[in-house]
């Protein structure tokens, strides 16, 4: 059973005195959804998600070891980093970043010997409502993984990403599902072999043609600031009355999956899908304090799905992130009457008429 402990590193066998990295990562789309978590980013529930391939972060990562001799007390025992989003200054992000490398700095010791200079920006439109977190904290996560590389070249491949796994997970939870595979589970599950809570793990079992190349067509429905954070969102199921019985339908949902992708079943696929989407809707709206992420123009495109599939017998169903935006799922051959469908009927509930049209993607990439 790996621990915590495994990655905590002893000593490093190479010095690195300055460089750059630069990767690329993804965003992901839950299908099972995680909505509650315990001390530490660990999740109550497993999920398992599609790995996007066009909406992502590109984050190039300089760093220089400091020079102790000249360097102010001050900043000798503290983090250093410059933080620049499409080039320019981004104060606001920096107590993010400022959290999460006090909480990774256990497993990356080598963190207070350098400055960076964190240079990131996204493929799909700042604050469009798609969670830029997961594909963020993710390409962060894969530089400073890099940068342990150099320092301990021995490092093996399935080290290097179960690790940066863990390191995005504890900037944002869903990050570890942006890291590697195009089916991605994170969380315990007894049927799921290599499972953790601590770290995203590529789908182990057979997946049936039907999901290759998997399209996702997002619509953009509102692109205003959420009401209510995640974090706030996901501390709500603490005491929540129906908590319990989520956590278990979740890991229920995931075993019947495992089913599906092999079979390839698209109707069953779909009830999944779109249950899980509704729930995770359901436990906002009867937590306490209770909150509606949805638009009235989410509701609208959600009937519109169920009109279309029921008139046509094409298998498009939806799925919803913790926003009003509506995710459209369906197989790669039926893309031309979907795409129609959605110019015909949904473009006019998104915001501008913006949407972005995805497919399943491979996961982080080194630039």
């Amino acid at each position: 059973m790996i621990s915590v402990n495994d990655f905590i590193p002893s000593k490093y066998t190479h010095s690195v005195e300055k460089g750059n990295f630069q990767w690329s990562a993804p965003s992901n789309i839950a299908l099972v959804k995680y909505w509650g978590k315990k001390d530490n980013q660990i999740p109550a529930n497993p999920s398992v998600s599609f790995t996007l391939n066009n909406c992502k972060t590109i984050t190039k990562l300089a760093f220089a070891k400091k020079n102790t001799s000249t360097a102010l007390s001050t900043t000798k025992n503290d983090f250093s980093f410059d933080l620049l989003f499409e080039g320019k200054p981004k104060e606001d992000f920096k107590p993010k970043i400022q959290k999460f490398l006090e909480r990774i700095e256990i497993y990356l010791p080598f963190l207070k010997d350098y400055h960076f200079t964190i240079d990131t920006e996204n493929t799909f439109p700042h604050s469009s409502g798609i969670a830029s977190s997961a594909s963020g904290m993710a390409a962060l996560a894969m530089n400073l993984m890099s940068l342990e590389k150099a320092l301990n070249p021995e490092m093996t491949e399935t080290y290097f990403y179960q690790k940066a796994s863990l390191l995005a997970r504890l900037g944002s939870g869903s990050a570890c599902r942006s890291v590697k595979g195009q089916v991605v589970v994170w969380g315990n599950h007894a049927n799921i072999s290599g499972s953790s809570d601590l770290f995203g793990v590529e789908f182990p079992n057979a997946i049936h043609a039907n999901f290759k190349n998997y399209q996702d067509t997002i619509l953009l429905v509102d692109k205003g600031e959420k009401q209510v954070s995640s974090t706030v969102g996901h501390d709500l199921m603490h005491n929540h009355p129906f908590a319990e019985r989520r956590f278990a339908q979740a890991h229920e949902n995931l075993d019947q999956l495992i089913s599906i992708f092999e079979s390839g079943n698209l109707e069953e696929f779909i009830k999944i899908v779109e249950s899980e989407a509704l729930t995770l809707h359901a436990m906002m709206m009867t937590s306490m304090p209770y909150f509606i992420l949805m638009k009235p123009n989410t509701l609208e495109i959600i009937n519109a799905i169920w009109k279309f599939r029921n008139d046509t017998k094409i298998p498009v169903c939806f799925t919803l992130d913790a926003g009003a935006n509506v995710h459209v799922l369906y197989p790669e051959n039926v893309a031309i009457a979907v795409l129609q469908f959605i110019k015909d009927e949904l473009v006019g509930y998104c915001q501008n008429g913006q949407y972005i049209c995805d497919e399943i993607g491979n996961g982080a990439v080194l630039n």
